[in-house]
Order: structure tokens, then C-alpha cells, then sequence
């Protein structure tokens, strides 16, 4: 997997754009869908809405109170996994995809139920543009780990055991609040020589409850580039 330079965020959003219209190809009638949160996922959405719109019949299941909104208000209908505990597919974005194709995610907010989605899907697609494509994890984008309000101060330094620079999301004053009503820790640990190790070690951390590593969970990625699209499923 190559990283390509993003000329313009006008460009930029072609390439998302283009990498969810693929995702969505993928989804037949019948199905039910995780869908997912953030700029790319919500170009799956609406590309899903598109066939939605001239028959196609789904239920999405929603990652975040606002891809609820945005698929509703599309004319997608909208169920919830205690209605569809086994989903046919998702399809979710990235913030960073190394060659393994493992993942940092969560800067759109919605890490855990985008996780619990994804594990609870049959395939799990991502859609990124190239700019997310990177050799290693954490050079570019910080792991978000979401804790429990209470002890959020006992976590962080706990974190910062481990090597990282922690913030808080939003402010001491005003914290980001997450859908499930917690709280979000962004840790830059620079490059991450062994992404199963680092998660194992924040998991064992009390008052976390799930982190933005996705590992192991990833059965393809779409990548919207300059030239069209790239895909690459994971190795069996």
C-alpha cells in the first residue's frame, strides 16, 4: 500500500467519495449494514441512500447518534444491533491503514460503537482516501481511548507510563463527551513498533473501556487515489 499526496481537500473529498460509492456496491438487498461515522463513511451512506432511493432494501445500523440522523433523513431505514446482532456487512472509515491492515480510528468520536459494530458484522470494510495510507501506525494520527469520566485523571497518567502524550478531548472544563457518555484521552506514542502489544497494555489499564486500534478486524479496504480505486483484502 503507497501513500499519494492529496493535491486539495477538493480532491481529497472526490477520493472519499469515490472509495464509498465502491463500498457500497457491495451491499445487496436484504442486508443489514453497519454504517459508519466520519467524511468517508458518510460517502458509503450516501451512496447507499442513492440505491435506497430506486429500490434497494436494507436496514443500516448506525455507529453515532449523527450517522442515525444522516441515514434517516437519506430514507435509510434504521435499526439497532439489539434488532440485528448479526450484520451482514460494515462499512467504516480510518484514520490510519498500515500494509497489515490494521487501523487507528476514532478522531470522528464514535471508536467504541464503531467497534462493537464492526465485530459484530460478517465483513468489515473500510473506505479511506491514500492520504491515510501509512507504513506504520501512529506517525500521523493519535490513538484515541475512550475512559470512564470517573478516574480519568489516573488513566491519563497511566498512559503517560506507557510513553505517550495524552489530551483530553475539548478542554478539563469542557471534556468531549462521547455518545455512551465518556470521555475520550487522544495518546501520540509516535510510530507504533507492535500494535497488538500496545493495545493489550492500554486494555489493561482500569477505567478503559476500548481503544482506536482496530486490529485484526479489517477484511478489505477501498482507497480512493488520483487514478480511481485500490483495493486490498486482508490475508486469509
Amino acid at each position: 500500500m503507497r501513500r499519494q499526496e492529496v493535491t486539495s481537500e477538493e480532491e481529497q473529498g472526490e477520493r472519499r467519495r469515490r472509495a464509498g460509492e465502491r463500498a457500497a456496491t457491495f451491499v445487496e438487498d436484504g442486508m443489514a449494514v453497519g454504517l459508519g461515522t466520519g467524511r468517508t463513511a458518510d460517502c458509503a451512506t450516501r451512496a447507499l441512500a442513492e440505491r435506497v432511493a430506486v429500490g434497494l432494501q436494507i436496514v443500516g445500523v448506525p455507529t453515532s447518534h449523527r450517522t442515525a440522523l444522516l441515514a434517516a433523513s437519506l430514507g435509510i431505514t434504521v435499526g439497532s444491533l439489539e434488532d440485528h446482532p448479526h450484520l451482514d456487512i460494515a462499512i467504516d472509515g480510518a484514520d490510519e491503514v498500515d500494509p497489515q491492515l490494521r487501523l487507528i480510528k476514532g478522531l470522528g468520536g464514535a471508536l467504541l460503537r464503531e467497534k462493537i459494530v464492526a465485530e459484530a458484522s460478517a465483513r468489515f470494510v473500510v473506505v479511506v482516501d491514500d492520504a491515510k495510507l501509512v507504513l506504520q501506525l501512529g506517525g500521523t494520527a493519535p490513538v484515541p481511548v475512550e475512559v470512564l469520566p470517573f478516574g480519568w485523571p489516573m488513566a491519563a497518567e497511566r498512559l503517560r507510563a506507557l510513553g505517550a502524550e495524552v489530551d483530553l478531548r475539548g478542554s478539563a472544563e469542557a471534556p468531549y463527551v462521547t455518545d455512551n457518555t465518556h470521555y475520550l484521552l487522544d495518546c501520540r506514542f509516535g510510530l507504533i513498533a507492535d500494535p497488538e502489544r500496545l493495545e493489550r497494555d492500554l486494555h489493561s489499564i482500569p477505567g478503559v473501556l476500548d481503544t482506536g486500534l482496530f486490529i485484526s478486524m479489517t477484511d478489505m479496504v477501498i482507497v480512493g487515489t488520483a487514478d480511481g480505486i485500490e483495493e486490498q483484502q486482508a490475508s486469509s
